[in-house]
Protein backbone atom coordinates (compact mmCIF):
# COMPACT_ATOMS: atom_id res chain seq x y z
CA UNK A 1 0.00 0.00 0.00
CA UNK A 2 2.95 2.59 0.90
CA UNK A 3 4.64 1.17 -2.62
CA UNK A 4 1.68 2.00 -4.31
CA UNK A 5 1.11 5.62 -2.56
CA UNK A 6 4.94 6.62 -3.53
CA UNK A 7 4.01 5.45 -7.57
CA UNK A 8 0.73 7.58 -7.66
CA UNK A 9 2.87 10.84 -6.02
CA UNK A 10 6.15 10.35 -7.96
CA UNK A 11 3.81 10.58 -11.18
CA UNK A 12 2.12 13.36 -10.14
CA UNK A 13 5.63 15.34 -9.81
CA UNK A 14 6.81 13.74 -13.05
CA UNK A 15 3.74 15.18 -14.83
CA UNK A 16 4.02 18.65 -13.35
CA UNK A 17 7.81 18.65 -13.58
CA UNK A 18 7.36 17.81 -17.42
CA UNK A 19 4.19 20.55 -17.93
CA UNK A 20 6.46 22.74 -16.88
CA UNK A 21 9.36 21.95 -19.08
CA UNK A 22 6.82 21.62 -21.84
CA UNK A 23 5.82 24.97 -21.66
CA UNK A 24 8.88 26.34 -21.32
CA UNK A 25 10.46 24.34 -23.77
CA UNK A 26 7.91 25.69 -26.16
CA UNK A 27 6.96 21.69 -26.80
CA UNK A 28 3.54 23.10 -25.48
CA UNK A 29 2.24 25.96 -24.94
CA UNK A 30 -0.98 27.09 -22.70
CA UNK A 31 -2.17 30.74 -23.35
CA UNK A 32 -4.76 31.81 -21.16
CA UNK A 33 -7.80 33.13 -22.91
CA UNK A 34 -8.18 36.58 -22.95
CA UNK A 35 -11.26 38.61 -20.84
CA UNK A 36 -12.77 40.93 -23.33
CA UNK A 37 -13.21 44.10 -21.19
CA UNK A 38 -15.96 45.39 -23.64
CA UNK A 39 -17.95 41.82 -24.02
CA UNK A 40 -21.09 42.68 -21.86
CA UNK A 41 -21.37 46.43 -24.45
CA UNK A 42 -20.34 44.58 -27.30
CA UNK A 43 -23.20 42.16 -26.86
CA UNK A 44 -25.54 44.69 -25.69
CA UNK A 45 -24.86 47.41 -28.24
CA UNK A 46 -23.25 45.79 -31.15
CA UNK A 47 -21.93 48.36 -33.92
CA UNK A 48 -24.30 51.20 -32.06
CA UNK A 49 -21.01 51.87 -29.39
CA UNK A 50 -17.37 51.42 -29.90
CA UNK A 51 -15.26 52.30 -27.13
CA UNK A 52 -12.39 52.50 -29.15
CA UNK A 53 -13.56 54.63 -31.61
CA UNK A 54 -16.15 57.22 -29.62
CA UNK A 55 -18.45 59.48 -31.43
CA UNK A 56 -17.25 63.16 -31.65
CA UNK A 57 -19.25 65.08 -28.68
CA UNK A 58 -16.77 67.09 -27.22
CA UNK A 59 -15.35 68.66 -30.14
CA UNK A 60 -18.32 69.35 -32.35
CA UNK A 61 -18.16 72.66 -34.51
CA UNK A 62 -20.41 75.76 -34.03
CA UNK A 63 -21.06 79.18 -35.53
CA UNK A 64 -19.00 81.96 -34.94
CA UNK A 65 -21.89 83.96 -33.82
CA UNK A 66 -22.72 81.73 -31.17
CA UNK A 67 -20.70 82.99 -28.36
CA UNK A 68 -22.85 82.04 -24.88
CA UNK A 69 -22.31 78.81 -23.19
CA UNK A 70 -23.33 77.98 -19.67
CA UNK A 71 -22.26 74.80 -19.14
CA UNK A 72 -19.55 76.99 -16.39
CA UNK A 73 -16.46 75.68 -17.75
CA UNK A 74 -17.60 71.93 -18.18
CA UNK A 75 -15.82 70.15 -21.05
CA UNK A 76 -17.92 67.40 -22.69
CA UNK A 77 -16.75 64.52 -22.54
CA UNK A 78 -16.77 61.96 -25.67
CA UNK A 79 -17.00 58.96 -22.76
CA UNK A 80 -18.66 60.59 -20.34
CA UNK A 81 -21.70 61.97 -23.06
CA UNK A 82 -21.21 57.92 -24.85
CA UNK A 83 -22.34 56.39 -20.87
CA UNK A 84 -25.37 59.36 -20.96
CA UNK A 85 -26.44 58.48 -24.67
CA UNK A 86 -26.89 54.93 -22.91
CA UNK A 87 -28.68 56.54 -19.40
CA UNK A 88 -30.64 58.21 -21.64
CA UNK A 89 -32.33 55.82 -23.86
CA UNK A 90 -32.76 53.18 -21.20
CA UNK A 91 -35.54 52.25 -19.53
CA UNK A 92 -33.95 50.24 -16.66
CA UNK A 93 -33.87 53.72 -15.33
CA UNK A 94 -37.70 53.70 -14.53
CA UNK A 95 -38.75 51.60 -11.73
CA UNK A 96 -40.98 48.84 -13.76
CA UNK A 97 -38.30 49.16 -16.89
CA UNK A 98 -41.09 50.86 -18.82
CA UNK A 99 -40.19 54.77 -19.12
CA UNK A 100 -36.46 56.21 -20.53
CA UNK A 101 -36.06 59.66 -20.78
CA UNK A 102 -36.08 59.22 -24.41
CA UNK A 103 -39.86 58.13 -23.79
CA UNK A 104 -40.81 61.86 -23.10
CA UNK A 105 -37.83 63.56 -25.13
CA UNK A 106 -37.90 61.52 -28.79
CA UNK A 107 -35.10 62.50 -30.86
CA UNK A 108 -37.54 62.84 -34.37
CA UNK A 109 -39.38 65.45 -32.39
CA UNK A 110 -36.51 67.80 -31.75
CA UNK A 111 -36.37 65.80 -28.58
CA UNK A 112 -39.37 66.63 -27.38
CA UNK A 113 -43.17 64.65 -27.85
CA UNK A 114 -45.89 65.25 -29.72
CA UNK A 115 -48.03 64.37 -26.31
CA UNK A 116 -49.65 66.99 -24.14
CA UNK A 117 -48.36 65.43 -20.96
CA UNK A 118 -45.68 62.17 -21.49
CA UNK A 119 -46.55 59.16 -20.12
CA UNK A 120 -44.69 57.98 -16.63
CA UNK A 121 -45.02 54.81 -14.81
CA UNK A 122 -48.12 52.85 -13.42
CA UNK A 123 -50.42 55.40 -15.35
CA UNK A 124 -48.73 58.83 -14.24
CA UNK A 125 -48.31 61.44 -16.97
CA UNK A 126 -45.51 64.52 -16.53
CA UNK A 127 -47.12 67.82 -15.10
CA UNK A 128 -45.79 70.09 -18.15
CA UNK A 129 -45.25 69.42 -21.79
CA UNK A 130 -41.78 68.05 -22.45
CA UNK A 131 -39.71 70.70 -22.81
CA UNK A 132 -37.43 70.72 -26.25
CA UNK A 133 -34.07 69.69 -25.54
CA UNK A 134 -32.22 72.03 -28.45
CA UNK A 135 -28.93 73.89 -27.54
CA UNK A 136 -29.68 73.86 -23.83
CA UNK A 137 -25.68 74.36 -23.51
CA UNK A 138 -26.31 77.45 -25.35
CA UNK A 139 -29.01 78.80 -23.64
CA UNK A 140 -29.16 82.22 -22.18
CA UNK A 141 -30.74 81.00 -18.61
CA UNK A 142 -28.76 78.91 -17.08
CA UNK A 143 -31.45 77.01 -14.92
CA UNK A 144 -33.86 74.12 -16.16
CA UNK A 145 -37.49 73.02 -16.30
CA UNK A 146 -40.13 75.41 -17.17
CA UNK A 147 -40.14 76.71 -13.43
CA UNK A 148 -36.68 77.27 -12.90
CA UNK A 149 -35.94 74.92 -10.14
CA UNK A 150 -33.01 73.09 -11.07
CA UNK A 151 -30.10 75.81 -10.68
CA UNK A 152 -27.97 73.73 -13.30
CA UNK A 153 -28.12 71.14 -15.81
CA UNK A 154 -26.80 68.31 -13.67
CA UNK A 155 -29.35 68.67 -11.14
CA UNK A 156 -32.18 68.33 -13.61
CA UNK A 157 -30.75 65.27 -14.97
CA UNK A 158 -32.24 62.97 -12.27
CA UNK A 159 -35.13 64.89 -10.99
CA UNK A 160 -37.28 63.35 -13.68
CA UNK A 161 -35.77 59.79 -12.04
CA UNK A 162 -37.26 60.80 -8.63
CA UNK A 163 -40.60 62.05 -9.72
CA UNK A 164 -43.01 59.88 -8.29
CA UNK A 165 -45.08 59.83 -12.17
CA UNK A 166 -42.63 59.93 -14.00
CA UNK A 167 -39.95 57.63 -13.39
CA UNK A 168 -40.73 56.53 -10.36
CA UNK A 169 -38.18 56.07 -7.74
CA UNK A 170 -39.34 58.59 -5.73
CA UNK A 171 -38.97 56.43 -2.07
CA UNK A 172 -42.61 57.45 -1.55
CA UNK A 173 -45.79 56.30 -1.15
CA UNK A 174 -43.53 51.80 -0.79
CA UNK A 175 -41.94 52.94 -4.18
CA UNK A 176 -38.11 52.59 -3.91
CA UNK A 177 -35.73 55.50 -3.69
CA UNK A 178 -32.69 56.69 -5.67
CA UNK A 179 -30.09 54.59 -3.86
CA UNK A 180 -32.53 51.77 -5.15
CA UNK A 181 -31.73 52.35 -8.73
CA UNK A 182 -28.19 52.76 -8.40
CA UNK A 183 -27.26 49.47 -7.17
CA UNK A 184 -29.86 48.11 -10.00
CA UNK A 185 -27.63 49.96 -12.36
CA UNK A 186 -24.79 48.30 -10.64
CA UNK A 187 -25.75 44.87 -11.59
CA UNK A 188 -25.79 44.89 -15.14
CA UNK A 189 -22.78 44.04 -16.36
CA UNK A 190 -22.87 46.43 -19.72
CA UNK A 191 -22.52 49.41 -17.01
CA UNK A 192 -20.09 47.76 -15.14
CA UNK A 193 -17.67 47.94 -17.96
CA UNK A 194 -19.24 51.10 -19.05
CA UNK A 195 -18.55 52.63 -15.37
CA UNK A 196 -14.56 51.19 -15.89
CA UNK A 197 -14.16 52.64 -19.00
CA UNK A 198 -15.36 56.21 -18.02
CA UNK A 199 -14.24 56.03 -14.49
CA UNK A 200 -11.29 53.46 -13.71
CA UNK A 201 -14.41 51.66 -11.36
CA UNK A 202 -17.67 49.99 -11.20
CA UNK A 203 -18.92 52.23 -8.67
CA UNK A 204 -22.59 53.67 -10.07
CA UNK A 205 -23.27 57.14 -7.72
CA UNK A 206 -25.96 59.89 -8.55
CA UNK A 207 -22.98 62.53 -9.30
CA UNK A 208 -22.09 60.22 -11.94
CA UNK A 209 -24.94 59.74 -13.60
CA UNK A 210 -25.66 63.68 -13.19
CA UNK A 211 -22.51 64.50 -15.41
CA UNK A 212 -22.84 61.46 -18.21
CA UNK A 213 -26.77 62.72 -18.30
CA UNK A 214 -25.43 66.14 -18.37
CA UNK A 215 -22.50 65.68 -20.94
CA UNK A 216 -25.16 63.80 -23.58
CA UNK A 217 -27.49 66.71 -23.30
CA UNK A 218 -24.79 69.27 -24.04
CA UNK A 219 -23.95 67.67 -27.06
CA UNK A 220 -27.35 68.25 -28.48
CA UNK A 221 -27.08 71.05 -31.21
CA UNK A 222 -28.78 72.72 -33.87
CA UNK A 223 -27.04 74.88 -36.55
CA UNK A 224 -27.50 73.79 -40.06
CA UNK A 225 -31.21 76.19 -40.30
CA UNK A 226 -31.75 78.27 -43.37
CA UNK A 227 -31.21 80.84 -40.68
CA UNK A 228 -27.70 79.95 -40.07
CA UNK A 229 -27.06 79.79 -43.84
CA UNK A 230 -27.94 82.99 -43.82
CA UNK A 231 -26.70 84.40 -40.55
CA UNK A 232 -23.26 83.20 -42.10
CA UNK A 233 -22.86 85.89 -45.06
CA UNK A 234 -25.09 88.87 -43.05
CA UNK A 235 -23.31 91.48 -41.19
CA UNK A 236 -25.72 91.17 -38.52
CA UNK A 237 -29.19 89.65 -37.58
CA UNK A 238 -31.20 92.76 -39.02
CA UNK A 239 -29.19 92.97 -42.52
CA UNK A 240 -31.56 91.28 -45.43
CA UNK A 241 -30.71 87.83 -45.57
CA UNK A 242 -30.26 86.98 -48.86
CA UNK A 243 -31.25 83.44 -49.17
CA UNK A 244 -34.64 84.38 -47.63
CA UNK A 245 -37.58 85.13 -48.91
CA UNK A 246 -39.21 88.64 -49.15
CA UNK A 247 -41.55 87.05 -46.66
CA UNK A 248 -39.23 85.29 -44.51
CA UNK A 249 -36.90 88.47 -44.28
CA UNK A 250 -40.16 90.64 -43.07
CA UNK A 251 -40.74 88.05 -40.63
CA UNK A 252 -37.26 88.64 -39.45
CA UNK A 253 -37.63 92.19 -39.57
CA UNK A 254 -41.01 91.91 -37.27
CA UNK A 255 -39.48 89.24 -34.57
CA UNK A 256 -36.01 91.93 -34.04
CA UNK A 257 -37.82 95.20 -34.04
CA UNK A 258 -39.54 96.31 -30.78
CA UNK A 259 -42.96 97.60 -30.76
CA UNK A 260 -44.37 100.96 -30.49
CA UNK A 261 -47.41 101.19 -28.06
CA UNK A 262 -49.92 103.97 -27.45
CA UNK A 263 -50.70 104.87 -23.82
CA UNK A 264 -53.24 101.92 -23.46
CA UNK A 265 -51.17 98.93 -24.91
CA UNK A 266 -51.53 99.33 -28.77
CA UNK A 267 -48.96 99.22 -31.19
CA UNK A 268 -48.96 101.74 -33.59
CA UNK A 269 -46.15 100.54 -35.14
CA UNK A 270 -42.51 99.22 -35.17
CA UNK A 271 -42.61 95.00 -34.97
CA UNK A 272 -43.56 92.82 -32.82
CA UNK A 273 -40.48 92.56 -30.21
CA UNK A 274 -40.37 88.79 -30.13
CA UNK A 275 -36.35 89.50 -29.60
CA UNK A 276 -37.15 91.14 -26.30
CA UNK A 277 -37.41 87.62 -24.62
CA UNK A 278 -35.48 85.82 -27.61
CA UNK A 279 -32.83 87.26 -28.93
CA UNK A 280 -31.14 86.21 -31.99
CA UNK A 281 -28.92 84.08 -32.87
CA UNK A 282 -29.86 81.41 -29.74
CA UNK A 283 -33.21 82.23 -29.55
CA UNK A 284 -33.31 81.47 -25.70
CA UNK A 285 -35.29 82.96 -22.97
CA UNK A 286 -33.96 85.88 -21.63
CA UNK A 287 -33.00 85.62 -17.56
CA UNK A 288 -34.97 86.77 -14.69
CA UNK A 289 -38.50 86.74 -17.23
CA UNK A 290 -42.02 86.38 -16.13
CA UNK A 291 -44.48 84.16 -17.25
CA UNK A 292 -45.58 84.46 -20.96
CA UNK A 293 -50.11 85.26 -19.93
CA UNK A 294 -50.46 81.44 -20.18
CA UNK A 295 -50.99 80.49 -16.87
CA UNK A 296 -53.05 77.03 -16.63
CA UNK A 297 -52.10 73.58 -16.35
CA UNK A 298 -52.71 70.67 -18.35
CA UNK A 299 -55.73 69.61 -18.53
CA UNK A 300 -56.96 67.43 -15.76
CA UNK A 301 -53.81 68.90 -12.86
CA UNK A 302 -55.85 71.76 -11.77
CA UNK A 303 -54.87 74.88 -10.21
CA UNK A 304 -53.14 78.06 -11.60
CA UNK A 305 -49.12 77.84 -12.49
CA UNK A 306 -47.95 81.38 -13.13
CA UNK A 307 -44.40 80.08 -12.34
CA UNK A 308 -43.38 78.96 -15.76
CA UNK A 309 -41.12 81.39 -16.67
CA UNK A 310 -38.34 79.63 -18.78
CA UNK A 311 -38.41 78.52 -22.47
CA UNK A 312 -36.89 75.99 -24.73
CA UNK A 313 -34.93 77.83 -27.38
CA UNK A 314 -36.76 78.66 -30.34
CA UNK A 315 -34.83 76.78 -33.18
CA UNK A 316 -36.71 73.44 -33.85
CA UNK A 317 -40.35 74.71 -33.31
CA UNK A 318 -40.87 72.88 -35.93
CA UNK A 319 -39.16 70.20 -38.24
CA UNK A 320 -37.13 70.62 -41.96
CA UNK A 321 -40.74 69.78 -43.12
CA UNK A 322 -42.45 72.85 -41.05
CA UNK A 323 -44.28 70.48 -38.90
CA UNK A 324 -44.69 71.69 -35.22
CA UNK A 325 -42.17 69.24 -33.68
CA UNK A 326 -45.51 68.66 -30.94
CA UNK A 327 -47.84 71.23 -29.45
CA UNK A 328 -46.57 74.88 -28.06
CA UNK A 329 -46.48 75.43 -24.36
CA UNK A 330 -45.86 74.52 -21.27
CA UNK A 331 -50.00 73.69 -21.58
CA UNK A 332 -49.32 71.55 -24.53
CA UNK A 333 -52.46 74.21 -25.59
CA UNK A 334 -51.17 75.40 -29.21
CA UNK A 335 -50.84 73.71 -32.05
CA UNK A 336 -49.63 75.90 -35.00
CA UNK A 337 -47.37 78.13 -34.81
CA UNK A 338 -50.02 80.32 -35.77
CA UNK A 339 -51.63 79.38 -32.87
CA UNK A 340 -48.55 80.55 -30.81
CA UNK A 341 -48.17 83.90 -32.55
CA UNK A 342 -51.80 84.46 -32.08
CA UNK A 343 -51.54 83.96 -28.51
CA UNK A 344 -48.77 87.15 -28.16
CA UNK A 345 -51.28 89.42 -30.80
CA UNK A 346 -53.57 89.85 -28.13
CA UNK A 347 -51.94 89.53 -24.03
CA UNK A 348 -54.96 89.49 -21.52
CA UNK A 349 -54.09 90.27 -18.11
CA UNK A 350 -56.03 87.11 -16.45
CA UNK A 351 -57.21 87.76 -12.67
CA UNK A 352 -54.68 85.86 -10.65
CA UNK A 353 -51.37 86.25 -12.83
CA UNK A 354 -49.12 88.56 -10.66
CA UNK A 355 -46.05 87.37 -12.66
CA UNK A 356 -46.81 88.39 -16.12
CA UNK A 357 -43.58 89.50 -17.41
CA UNK A 358 -43.43 93.29 -17.73
CA UNK A 359 -42.64 93.51 -21.66
CA UNK A 360 -46.00 91.54 -21.93
CA UNK A 361 -48.11 94.53 -20.16
CA UNK A 362 -46.75 97.99 -21.79
CA UNK A 363 -47.83 101.36 -19.83
CA UNK A 364 -49.43 98.19 -17.36
CA UNK A 365 -51.79 97.09 -19.97
CA UNK A 366 -52.01 93.66 -21.90
CA UNK A 367 -50.27 94.06 -25.09
CA UNK A 368 -52.34 94.16 -28.43
CA UNK A 369 -49.95 94.04 -31.44
CA UNK A 370 -53.01 94.37 -33.98
CA UNK A 371 -51.22 91.97 -36.41
CA UNK A 372 -52.34 91.68 -40.10
CA UNK A 373 -53.03 88.58 -41.91
CA UNK A 374 -49.79 88.85 -43.91
CA UNK A 375 -47.31 89.86 -40.66
CA UNK A 376 -48.96 86.76 -38.92
CA UNK A 377 -47.32 84.38 -42.12
CA UNK A 378 -44.41 86.24 -42.20
CA UNK A 379 -43.50 85.86 -38.69
CA UNK A 380 -44.24 82.00 -39.07
CA UNK A 381 -41.95 81.57 -42.20
CA UNK A 382 -39.14 83.32 -40.32
CA UNK A 383 -39.69 80.77 -37.17
CA UNK A 384 -39.52 78.07 -39.97
CA UNK A 385 -36.39 79.13 -41.04
CA UNK A 386 -35.05 78.30 -37.20
CA UNK A 387 -35.44 74.63 -38.33
CA UNK A 388 -32.29 72.10 -38.70
CA UNK A 389 -31.57 68.86 -40.25
CA UNK A 390 -28.98 66.67 -38.74
CA UNK A 391 -30.40 66.95 -34.85
CA UNK A 392 -33.12 64.56 -36.06
CA UNK A 393 -30.84 61.70 -37.85
CA UNK A 394 -27.25 62.23 -36.01
CA UNK A 395 -26.81 58.57 -34.74
CA UNK A 396 -24.99 59.51 -32.04
CA UNK A 397 -28.26 61.19 -30.63
CA UNK A 398 -29.54 58.05 -31.61
CA UNK A 399 -30.62 55.20 -29.23
CA UNK A 400 -27.72 52.74 -28.35
CA UNK A 401 -29.79 49.64 -27.70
Amino acid sequence: MHVRKTIVISCLVASAFLFQYCSKSGDTTVTPTPVDPYAAIKATFGTNIDPNNLANYGNQGKPAYITRDNAGGVVISNAKATLGRVLFYDKNLSIDNSIACASCHKQQFAFSDTAVASKGVQGGTTARHSMRLINTRFATEPRFFWDERAATLEIQTTMPIQDHAEMGFSGQSGRPALANLLTKLQGINYYNELFKFVYGDISVTEARLQECLASFVRSIQSFDSKYDAGRAVAPNDNAPFPNFTPEENQGKQLFTAPPVFDATGNRIGGGAGCAGCHAAPEFDIVPVSGNNGIIGRISGTGGIDITVTRAPSLRDLVNSAGQPNGPFMHTGNLGTLQNAIGHYNTINLAPGNTNLDPKLRPNGFGQQLHFTGAEMNALAAFLRTLAGNNVYTDKKWSSPF
